[in-house]
């Protein structure tokens, strides 16, 4: 398991944490820093995920702005996340905007490294609003 998975890892126990779905086409190993994937809920909601920090995010794979896929954007060392089509920029992990012509933030998922696999759940209104990236 890589550091990423390991430092976010549950218990062990392979049933997923409560409240979280398994997330689809990626696993925990697979998501290194500054790249950013494209991964699937079990309803075929589209997320972009990736790692800031040794913390793993996940948030709608869509810009606000255009709907353009996020995931074709660019994550900056800082942790701004970049839509590639019109520039909109953010913070990877709250999902604020950061620059527009975005003015909506972002959907956030919490996500959970459990036995390699990853969950997410969503973000609770006190995880998004705490902190800049």
């Amino acid at each position: 398991m890589s550091d990423v998975a390991s430092a976010t890892a549950g218990s062990g126990d392979a049933a997923a944490p409560q409240g979280a779905v398994l997330l689809g086409g990626i696993k925990a190993d697979e998501v290194q820093p500054l790249q950013l994937y494209r991964a699937s809920m079990p309803n075929g909601t589209a997320l972009c995920v990736g790692v800031h920090e040794g913390r793993l995010f996940a948030v709608k794979d869509y810009c606000p702005h255009a709907e353009f896929p996020l995931s074709e954007g660019t994550l900056y060392a800082n942790g701004e996340l970049e839509c590639c089509w019109h520039g909109a920029r953010f913070a990877c992990v709250s999902g604020k905007v950061l620059r527009g012509p975005a003015e909506s933030d972002l959907v956030g998922f919490e996500v959970l490294a459990v036995n390699g696999d990853l969950y997410v759940r969503r973000q609770s209104a006190s995880q998004q609003s705490g902190g800049a990236v």
